[in-house]
């Protein structure tokens, strides 16, 4: 299975100590080069080297991509609709927090998933185990939980 991520999620993924677990996952995740070379890699270089594959969007895409800024407006940036080109291009869905992305992915019938998919997706997988700790017992068998950590 391929995905395309967008920037967010790596971002998530990094914030959480979390970006060598994302690609032990049993899938591709991919994001489009310029993507990567504008906003990660700067910032996080390598990650071509521990799973993160890097494509090209063809012309015909990247016009696409274009074309869906003048369509939307103001909203997603010009990176994330590359992200959402290269998805609609590989007929894969897109990996995104972003909810003005999803809202323009569903009208161009592209499939979403997010950060809460990749972390069960990762808990089936065996990449992470969580801990929850509740912290508010307000009813029987009911719970406020205030902490979760990854094992």
């Amino acid at each position: 299975m391929l995905l395309i991520i967008d920037a967010n999620i790596l971002i998530d993924m990094e914030s959480g100590n979390l970006l060598e677990r994302l690609f032990q996952l049993p899938i591709r995740i991919a994001i489009p080069d310029i993507l990567y070379r504008e906003e990660i890699e700067p910032g996080t270089p390598g990650l071509e080297f521990i799973g993160l594959c890097l494509l090209e969007i063809t012309g015909e895409y990247v016009a696409y991509a274009l074309s869906l800024s003048n369509k939307y407006g103001n909203g997603p940036s010009h990176n994330d609709y590359f992200a959402l080109a290269l998805a609609k291009q590989e007929g894969c869905p897109l990996l995104t927090g972003d909810k003005q992305l999803r809202k323009v992915a569903l009208s161009e019938e592209v499939s979403t998933m997010g950060t809460i998919w990749l972390t069960v997706s990762s808990c089936f997988s065996h990449i992470m185990v969580f801990q929850i700790k509740p912290i508010v017992n307000f009813a029987p068998n009911s719970y406020i939980f205030g902490e979760m950590r990854v094992l």
